[in-house]
């Protein structure tokens, strides 16, 4: 009797709906584009006495990840190998590299870590994290989208130019001396300007060439 209810019961159930699996998460995260420091440019510069000394770093790498159609969602991070710091006089470029600045030996790299991305036409605004010296510390870099040109193999270019304030006192930078007139040698406010040319990343495609080796100062 029990059999038969069962069986009864089966048949006059209504059929169960049918639930497809979820979709997989869409990929938030964009293409990443890996910057071609052979076409970039990182400059800093600092006031001396009554002049400016500018200085760049040859050694160093990045990737942007985003979409083009809203950067607003990408990220940005960058290393930068201290030695390779040249201001094209090579004692003070051994001086930039002593303790008494970057301390190279203990510290080999600083780096930037973006936490934001804010756009208005092809105005940016880059909000991010930098390191000198074991130190980290917010910044702000604005500037501007150059925009993006085909490339061979699916391999298109991304442009930005970007520039910030820092005071080098914040990250342990601190060595100066008096000036013979009065006054300091060297200035606390670094400007910092970084013209950036980046490729996407195509699986199976060579990567873009490296920079050649910093000098031997």
């Amino acid at each position: 009797m029990l059999s038969l209810v069962t069986t009864l019961a089966l048949l006059i159930a209504p059929p169960a709906v049918y639930s497809p699996p979820a979709p997989a998460a869409s990929d938030t995260t964009g293409t990443t584009w890996q910057i071609d420091v052979t076409h970039s440019e990182l400059l800093f510069r600092v006031r001396h006495l009554v002049s400016r000394v500018t200085g760049t770093f040859t050694d160093w790498d990045g990737t942007i990840t985003g979409d083009p159609a809203d950067w607003s969602r990408g990220a940005v991070t960058v290393r930068i190998r201290t030695k390779s710091i040249t201001t094209n006089h090579q004692r003070r470029d051994t001086h930039l590299r002593s303790n008494d600045f970057f301390a190279t030996d203990s510290f080999p790299e600083m780096s930037f870590v973006s936490t934001g991305v804010a756009f208005n036409g092809d105005s940016v605004t880059l909000r991010g994290d930098l390191s000198i010296r074991g130190r980290t510390r917010p910044v702000v870099l604005t500037g501007s989208y150059l925009g993006m040109t085909p490339g061979r193999e699916g391999r298109d270019r991304i442009g930005f130019e970007v520039g910030t304030k820092i005071n080098r006192l914040d990250y342990g930078l601190t060595w100066n001396r008096a000036a013979e007139g009065g006054g300091v040698v060297l200035g606390d406010e670094v400007t910092i300007s970084i013209t950036v040319a980046a490729v996407k990343v195509v699986p199976g495609a060579p990567a873009p060439a490296a920079p050649p080796p910093p000098p031997s100062n």
